[in-house]
């Protein structure tokens, strides 16, 4: 029966984390190619870094973004940004010691408009196991997820974010250069679109941290959108280290072009919760 060695090859590559990163990255280069998004939208900004939630733990967290000066007019059906604010919640579950999934549900509160449903995401990811010993931390992402068409004329995305990081002495260095494509909406034709975010941060102290986050979309990867068409931002930013369990970043961000709201506040609220004693790493 043809079942029967499909099965045996798929319980040799869920027990290999590296024949499953493999596997990953072939899948999330192929949608790359077949499936151009908005950036995150401003309902989760955040740089991620590479390690992965842990095994029998689950992290949840509460993304709030303001945009006290956005867009005051569309003229693509969307609405206008200015005023807008954003809730996000986040769930992420560890799968084993080297992937998890998470889910992602979008809310918007307007003057005029109320709260609303914006949309969902989902996000698997994987990430090299310690035990390989790189010198730098890798992990993968790819997402996926439906927003209404009141909040982007592109309703249904796809993104690649590849992430890497590194811990210098008191210094932390995380880039996330992602791939971007519409399946469906007005820029299915575009093709890939960039969408890179970095962060550098230094360690004040034990609790404190203190850094820049840097989030652009240049459009298409072979044929950038004019400087006035991308989105550009630069945010200040604190990470406040409490305790392990806890997850709080804030951040004051600055928009330099004409595509990108001109002032958002941003604060990441996490908690993480654990099930039982995590398996031991692999």
């Amino acid at each position: 029966m043809l079942l029967n060695p499909l099965l045996e090859y798929g319980k040799l590559v869920l027990g290999n984390p590296k024949r499953l990163l493999y596997l990953f990255v072939f899948f999330a280069l192929l949608s790359a190619g077949v499936l151009d998004a908005k950036a995150q939208g401003n309902y989760e900004v955040q740089v991620y870094g590479s390690d992965t939630v842990a095994p029998k733990s689950t992290m949840v967290e509460l993304h709030s973004n303001f945009t006290p000066k956005g867009s005051t007019s569309t003229d693509d059906g969307t609405y206008p940004t200015n005023h807008q604010l954003h809730e996000t919640l986040e769930i992420t579950q560890g799968l084993n010691s080297w992937s998890e999934v998470g889910f992602y549900l979008f809310t918007s509160w307007q003057d005029g408009h109320g709260v609303q449903w914006v949309g969902d995401h989902i996000r698997p990811r994987v990430r090299v196991p310690d035990s390989w010993h790189w010198p730098v931390g890798v992990s993968l992402s790819t997402e996926v997820g439906y927003q209404r068409s009141q909040y982007s004329p592109d309703t249904w995305t796809w993104e690649i974010r590849p992430i890497v990081d590194k811990s210098i002495g008191r210094w932390y260095l995380a880039v996330n250069p992602a791939l971007e494509r519409t399946w469906h909406g007005p820029d299915t034709s575009q093709g890939v679109g960039f969408a890179p975010g970095a962060k550098v941060g230094y360690d004040f102290s034990r609790k404190v941290s203190g850094g820049f986050e840097y989030y652009g979309n240049f459009g298409r990867v072979w044929s950038f959108s004019p400087l006035h068409d991308q989105q550009q931002q630069i945010f200040a930013v604190t990470d406040l280290n409490v305790s392990p369990k806890w997850e709080l970043n804030f951040g004051v961000g600055m928009g330099s072009t004409a595509s990108t709201d001109h002032l958002i506040v941003k604060a990441i609220v996490g908690r993480r919760f654990n099930w039982g004693k995590p398996s031991p790493v692999e």
